[in-house]
């Protein structure tokens, strides 16, 4: 092994129990049982946008994963399971500069509600206040279940998102056009687009390709095949205004792009532990056309290997709002490390 550099410390990983003490993340739960309301109050509370984007570019944190029974990443089978964890890795991406909100489950965004509170009651810094808050809607596809593409609507309603002032909802459809159960998922999606813009409620829609392989849905990544389910998903409901469209990252990315004139978000898709490649696939694909604007993107942010979410989040932030390239931004996420706890001073 060679010897250590002298006079620099190895860095230490990101701790989430240091960064979410606790005390403060056992009293989530006292919130839930002994004060209810505090989620509807700080979402009356909470200081949102006056419009969607700033620059016309978001990048959104997608913390929805485990409603579907996807729970692993790289090292661990289970590691989207323990909730400590994973509320820490969101709160700590999510206080990232230059990334405009998260989206997630009803059970995911009262947590983030509640911990507002608590970080607020202690005498901290709350980190709701201008970040746009997403719900997600459909999460009833459960991962390598008979009824995987049947994909109902088990989490947010539209009357939901309205009652908790959020600023839009997500949905999602996987087409394998072998499978009828996907089309009524479609159809689903139809209906929930024009229920979003009946409330003037930006609609965030995933369409993904899917086949089957060794007994599991995979996500095509074909740039014919991901066009094609594009101009589908652009032509749901009764209006493509407020429609995102969240679609991944292919070879030829260009060609995507020029399936529709409906902004597009980027996902990352499953883990790799590795934050360089995931950065540079952003990088280019932001590149193949005007209408790329940003990504939508959860466990390759919040579990980048050792990098600490905290700066894999802003160098993705730095990628899509200031159009960093990928070799410049070792500066980014060296200005990004470190660990504050999340009860930091105001």
């Amino acid at each position: 092994m060679p010897p250590r550099r002298p006079g620099r410390a190895p860095r230490a990983p990101f701790d989430p129990r240091t960064y979410l003490p606790v005390d403060i993340f056992a009293a989530i739960t006292d919130t839930r049982v002994d004060r209810p309301d505090v989620v509807r109050e700080e979402a009356e509370k909470r200081q949102r946008r006056n419009r969607l984007t700033e620059n016309g570019r978001l990048v959104i944190l997608a913390a929805d994963h485990p409603a579907r029974m996807v729970v692993h990443t790289k090292r661990d089978p289970l590691g989207l399971a323990n909730r400590h964890d994973y509320l820490a890795r969101i709160v700590r991406a999510l206080t990232a500069p230059g990334v405009d909100g998260v989206m997630g489950t009803p059970d995911i965004l009262e947590d983030l509600f509640i911990l507002n509170r608590l970080v607020r009651e202690r005498g901290g810094r709350p980190f709701l206040d201008f970040k746009l808050m997403v719900g997600s809607m459909n999460r009833g596809g459960l991962t390598g279940t008979a009824f995987e593409l049947e994909d109902r609507f088990t989490a947010y309603t539209v009357d939901r998102l309205v009652a908790l002032r959020l600023d839009g909802g997500k949905l999602m459809f996987r087409l394998d056009p072998r499978a009828p159960e996907a089309g009524r998922t479609i159809g689903w999606c139809a209906e929930a687009v024009t229920a979003l813009t009946a409330r003037r409620l930006p609609a965030f829609l995933e369409p993904l390709m899917v086949k089957r392989e060794r007994g599991r849905y995979v996500t095509s990544r074909n740039p014919a095949d991901v066009a094609k389910v594009v101009g589908v998903a652009a032509a749901l409901g009764d209006s493509s205004l407020g429609l995102w469209l969240k679609v991944p990252p292919t070879r030829q990315f260009a060609r995507v792009a020029q399936a529709t004139t409906c902004p597009l978000l980027l996902l990352g898709g499953e883990a790799s532990g590795n934050p360089m490649p995931v950065l540079r696939e952003i990088h280019q694909a932001m590149e193949a056309g005007s209408n790329v604007r940003g990504a939508l993107i959860g466990r390759n942010v919040l579990y980048p290997g050792k990098e600490d979410p905290r700066a894999m989040a802003a160098a993705v932030a730095a990628l899509v709002h200031d159009k960093v390239p990928p070799a410049r931004l070792g500066p980014v996420l060296a200005a990004a490390r470190g660990v504050d706890p999340v009860l930091a001073p105001a």
